[in-house]
């Protein structure tokens, strides 16, 4: 783990910011570490998003907070390839960047994909977790079919040619197209009300959701809005859970336009975790 000057500055960025490498199986990982006395939070990607993508959310948070991010395997300029994009991985690199950077208690705050590995993060380790904040995402719905994984195959490969011209910049994974599809259908089998359940059912900590409104990329009429329904069961299940929020942004546009929101809701887990802790 080095220093690297390579990595891009924000706002939220001070002198005591850490920017370096976190060694995990056959890759590294690029993070960074605002540092401070402040309750740490680790902050999980939307699936081919990058750490850029909180710095909203962050500067809305300040530093009474110490924020810890991260690119996942292959994404961003700087994370390396892997042989292995599971999401198991991905669940296994969130204990990588925080056993690196010596946190053993944070929040957990998910985006998208991320807040699918942020929920079952935080299942496994109720006594490192202080809170979750899923962000439209960790959902427990049927939505994969056989149809859809042909849908999901055929748009990966429609747009393989724009990947790849994009791939340079950091903004597209470096995932080949038919990985990013598999990535995709596997967390479809993660959704499923029989695999998600049962984690969300085990939450012990407490858990705000903040919830987007219409379409996102990809999704067609009222898809979203059917998986967004299937979290009531599971707050009338758990009384950890709830919905702190249901802002009028788009899946794709919320950690730009609803950062308040989403800062709101950390705040309050916050609060309550510490009373737990």
């Amino acid at each position: 783990m080095t220093k690297n000057s390579e990595f891009p500055k924000s706002p939220a960025l001070n002198d005591s910011t850490w920017t370096g490498m976190v060694p995990v199986d056959d890759t590294a990982l690029a993070a960074t570490d605002t540092g401070g006395d402040g309750i740490p939070i680790i902050y999980c990607n939307g699936q081919f998003a990058t750490q850029g993508y909180w710095k909203r959310v962050i500067a809305e948070l300040g530093p009474e907070f110490r924020h810890i991010t991260f690119d996942e395997r292959g994404r961003g300029k700087l994370s390396q390839a892997s042989s292995d994009y599971s999401f198991e991985a991905a669940v296994r690199d969130v204990d990588a960047v925080l056993d690196a950077r010596g946190v053993d208690k944070a929040i957990v705050v998910g985006w998208s994909y991320g807040a699918f590995v942020a929920a079952h993060w935080a299942s496994r380790n109720p006594d490192r977790a202080i809170g979750l904040v899923p962000v439209d995402g960790a959902q427990a719905h049927d939505w994969l079919t056989d149809a859809m994984e042909v849908r999901i195959r055929k748009l990966f490969k429609r747009l393989r040619w724009l990947t790849a011209l994009l791939r340079p910049t950091g903004l597209i994974p470096r995932l080949s197209a038919a990985q990013q599809a598999e990535c995709n259908i596997e967390l479809g089998k993660v959704s499923r009300k029989a695999a998600l359940g049962p984690v969300l059912d085990g939450l012990v900590v407490p858990t705000r959701y903040v919830l987007a409104s219409g379409a996102s990329l990809g999704s067609k009429g009222d898809e979203q809005e059917k998986i967004r329904a299937s979290l009531d069961e599971v707050v009338a299940r758990n009384p950890n859970i709830e919905i702190h929020a249901k802002v009028a942004s788009n899946h794709d546009h919320i950690l730009r336009k609803d950062f308040h929101s989403i800062a709101e809701a950390v705040r309050v887990v916050n609060a309550l975790g510490l009373q737990n802790h």
